[in-house]
């Protein structure tokens, strides 16, 4: 069953950037990001990634961790974050466990093929690792800074 607004963090553990295995669990405590893209080094995932990026001294302001994740292998992250010089992990999702978590696996039209892709949506989980906000099918002008303006509540 899907992950819906007040659910927990799932408990998965999921590879990461850096040579590093993430156990969501183990986030409890700060505020979380969890930002789902379809594919590195694409334009609109690249400009996403890059305004996380720039904006990301004010969630570290707020105790507040960013994670990208896609279906991309280990290899094409790692190419991707360093390309990008991005500051947060990307995880890899190659099985969809956390795609299938917070149900972000939807039918998309590529080039005239319905395929099953990543729908781009992004997930706030606060302290206690309660989901608390939710974007999905994200046009990504002016995203991140909803995203920001979400977390800043937080802090109130």
């Amino acid at each position: 069953m899907p992950l819906m607004l007040g659910d927990l963090l799932p408990s998965l553990t999921v590879r990461a950037t850096s040579g590093r295995t993430i156990d969501l669990p183990s986030l409890i405590g700060e505020n979380i990001v969890i930002y789902f893209y379809p594919k590195d080094a694409t334009p609109g995932c690249t400009t996403e990634a890059q305004d996380f990026r720039d904006l990301m001294p004010e969630f570290e302001q707020l105790n507040c961790k960013i994670l990208g994740v896609s279906r991309d292998t280990m290899n094409a992250h790692e190419k991707f974050k360093a390309n990008e010089c991005l500051p947060f992990e990307l995880l890899s999702d190659v099985d969809e466990s956390l795609c299938q978590a917070f149900d972000v696996i939807k039918m998309k039209n590529m080039y005239g093929k319905n395929v099953m892709g990543i729908e781009r949506s992004t997930f706030v989980l606060d302290k206690n690792g309660d989901l608390v906000c939710e974007w999905r099918a994200v046009k990504v002008p002016g995203h991140v800074q909803d995203v920001l303006a979400c977390v800043q509540a937080l802090s109130l």
